[in-house]
């Protein structure tokens, strides 16, 4: 091969070289454009999502007509057990105590009611003998709060099934006359329902928005199927009924919080 033969490879090769690395760096440019876009894009992400954040109110659910009511614990803790929570179903004995309803057709209730009705059910329990009180709940989660509250106020409880005869028949060996009767669901707790209107003893119900209340004499509005909720209501009515006693002993939530 000539020397110019040589030359012209050479040339060629140095062609070749230059543009392959016009090609690298085109391409690392690109990659990191693409980065820089990538990080430009999150960020912005970042700041919208912090920007959303700083207007978000205390808490998102909009739970009672006057959000300035003097409640027995913040709003946000009731929240927090979703005491507010109803079904989606209503009757029309408990649309009075139902504030809105949400976009999932969840029914919301009113807290405010809900507060309110947990101190009229103490200022009422208060004027009863404690082991005149029989609390009952034949909802699993219902129980041990139940149970709780019974042992913190002096109460009786009947947990689980309600066995008939209880408070009708005097032959049974476990047959008790109480003066009130404290239930957790009028569903649930039916017999028991049942038994207090046939021997004339008034009834406190934890009602949610599907229940029905003609015999009912007390209703508290609340989510009376989920265990935070049951929770809170069972260990506020507890403190209240002991404040209006003049008894100094206050429970702690966890006192009334089952372990799972």
């Amino acid at each position: 091969m000539s020397d110019n033969d040589n030359d012209a490879v050479e040339v060629v090769d140095e062609e070749t070289e230059t543009e392959a690395e016009e090609v690298a760096e085109t391409v690392t440019d690109e990659a990191a454009t693409e980065d820089e876009t990538a990080e430009t894009a999150e960020a912005a992400d970042e700041a919208a999502e912090a920007e959303e954040a700083a207007q978000e109110p205390a808490f998102d659910e909009d739970v009672m007509p006057d959000e300035d009511a003097d409640l027995l614990i913040p709003v946000e803790d009731y929240l927090a057990a979703g005491v507010h929570i109803g079904t989606q179903q209503k009757t029309q004995d408990m649309e009075r105590f139902i504030h809105r309803v949400r976009d999932d057709g969840l029914y919301v209730l009113d807290v405010s009611q809900t507060d309110s009705r947990i101190r009229t059910a103490a200022d009422f329990l208060a004027n009863y003998s404690p082991e005149q009180i029989l609390v009952t709940s034949s909802r699993q989660y219902g129980r041990f709060p139940a149970e709780k509250f019974a042992d913190a106020v002096g109460a009786r409880a009947r947990t689980g099934r309600f066995i008939p005869g209880t408070l009708t028949n005097p032959d049974y060996a476990g047959y008790i006359e109480p003066d009130v009767v404290v239930v957790t669901d009028p569903i649930g707790d039916a017999q028991a329902v049942k038994e207090a209107i046939t021997v004339g003893i008034p009834v406190i119900a934890m009602c949610d928005s599907n229940n029905q209340t003609s015999n009912v004499d007390l209703v508290v509005p609340t989510n009376n199927k989920g265990r935070r909720a049951l929770s809170v209501v069972y260990w506020l009515l507890a403190n209240e009924t002991l404040d209006r006693r003049g008894t100094d002993t206050v429970y702690a939530l966890e006192d009334f919080e089952a372990e799972l």
